[in-house]
């Protein structure tokens, strides 16, 4: 997932001694589903979950409202990350299955890869859904740009099971527009083969030695995060200058760089293309269970923290079919069967019996109040800001307005050679014609 691009990401900071080594864990990508624990059967734990929920019963109210759908015949379009709810694979419970089987009310599941790629399917108007879930400063955003429906909670009596902890947060202060699916911090994998020392800080990212072997976020507010949380910065800072030096930075990495990636760093860390790489802690269990030498730890200069929400947007169809969705998902039963499967934190105490206790007790998922007390979250920025951020990042990947110049010159170059290519052709065929 690329949680972040100005969220996706999100993340806790813990100290010198938030480096953990093979008990750790995932999120969105393509190792979901496999057991972060050694030892265990996550195949046998997630079906003994399936059993108990499908066991359960929605109460009277929910079901006269759902069998009303059903006659009608109603489909919810659900626009989510990639990989980022359980499916029923590996012994998992089908959460869209479930839901469907309890309330006759059809879902279509589709998937994107940052919040940016949602918003620009929102603002375009082509799309139709019911059911969203974006970061912390996209709902923010959409808030703020009243793309967002407020909700009845009255549709949604399972909200009494969120964590008081995340409610009244900054992007939705009021709790009108959201109810919280996830939440997690961003930190580093590294490869112990190759980085034998251990690692605790950001600076690691711009480290010459290990030149060409060094991954950096491909979206803005994660990479610029990390420069900003080096240089003492806030991540929601409006300062110019602010900005200018985290890209200062930035281009001092960029010739250390191998490559700006997001749901790739599994392929390029497993195959030890890359040794050091960001990422967000959700996804560090799996591909550091499936690969011994590789740690994971949040760096002692702090991290970003982030919260995933489920909201509808104001162009919803089915409103009150989508408020059952999300009372669904808030159910502590199928939000334990189904973050047990995702990888991700739950932000329901309630939740947690019916997860693996050994992620419950993980300090990578939940870690403790000393270290969620140096983190910071994203928040929607002024546009000004938000074109500047733009801006500046596509001068940090390309190198500065220099390179860009280069760039352009070079390319112009090819094209008139293909151009005279071309026109030479054209005059010999009219010479052979003569």
């Amino acid at each position: 997932m690329n949680r972040g691009n100005a969220f996706h990401g999100g993340g806790v900071s813990q100290g010198k001694d938030a480096s953990y080594g093979k008990d750790v864990f995932h999120r969105g990508s393509r190792f979901r589903g496999m057991s972060p624990f050694p030892g265990r059967s996550r195949a046998a734990w997630a079906v003994c979950l399936a059993m108990a929920v499908l066991l359960s019963f929605a109460p009277a109210r929910q079901v006269q409202a759902e069998e009303a759908a059903r006659d009608r015949g109603v489909t919810i379009n659900v626009y989510n990350w990639g990989e980022y709810i359980a499916n029923g694979t590996d012994g998992s419970l089908d959460v869209n299955e479930e839901f469907t089987r309890r309330t006759g009310i059809r879902v279509n599941y589709t998937t994107f890869d940052s919040n940016e790629s949602l918003y620009s399917k929102l603002v375009g108007g082509g799309a139709d859904y019911d059911v969203i879930i974006p970061s912390d400063y996209m709902v923010s955003k959409l808030i703020h740009e009243n793309m967002l429906a407020e909700l009845d909670f009255s549709n949604i009596p399972n909200y009494q099971y969120i964590d008081e902890d995340f409610r009244n947060a900054e992007y939705d202060p009021e709790n009108r527009y959201s109810v919280p699916y996830t939440w997690g911090v961003v930190g580093l994998f590294y490869n112990t083969d190759y980085i034998q020392e251990e690692i605790t800080s950001w600076t690691a990212l711009w480290d010459d030695r290990y030149a060409g072997k060094i991954l950096m976020f491909d979206n803005p507010r994660d990479a610029f995060a990390i420069a900003q949380f080096l240089l003492g910065q806030s991540v929601n800072t409006t300062l110019e200058e602010d900005w200018m030096e985290a890209t200062a930075l930035l281009k001092q990495q960029k010739p250390l760089v191998q490559a700006y990636v997001m749901d790739r760093i599994f392929d390029k860390m497993e195959s030890e293309e890359a040794w050091i790489a960001p990422y967000y802690a959700g996804d560090a269990a799996i591909l550091v269970e499936h690969n011994e030498n590789i740690r994971y730890v949040v760096p002692e200069e702090g991290t970003n923290y982030f919260v995933d929400a489920m909201c509808i947007p104001v162009t919803s169809s089915h409103k009150a079919e989508a408020e059952a969705y999300i009372n669904f998902l808030c159910d502590p039963e199928i939000a334990g069967a189904n973050m047990d499967y995702v990888g991700y934190s739950t932000p329901e105490t309630a939740a947690k019996e019916y997860m693996d206790p050994e992620m419950v007790e993980s300090p990578i998922y939940y870690p403790d109040q000393e270290t969620l007390a140096r983190t910071q979250v994203f928040v929607n920025l002024p546009e000004e800001t938000s074109k500047l951020i733009d801006k500046l990042w596509a001068e940090a990947k390309m190198g500065g307005p220099g390179e860009t110049i280069v760039l352009v010159a070079i390319i112009l170059g090819f094209l008139g050679i293909y151009i005279a290519i071309l026109v030479g052709k054209r005059r010999k065929r009219l010479r052979e014609l003569a």
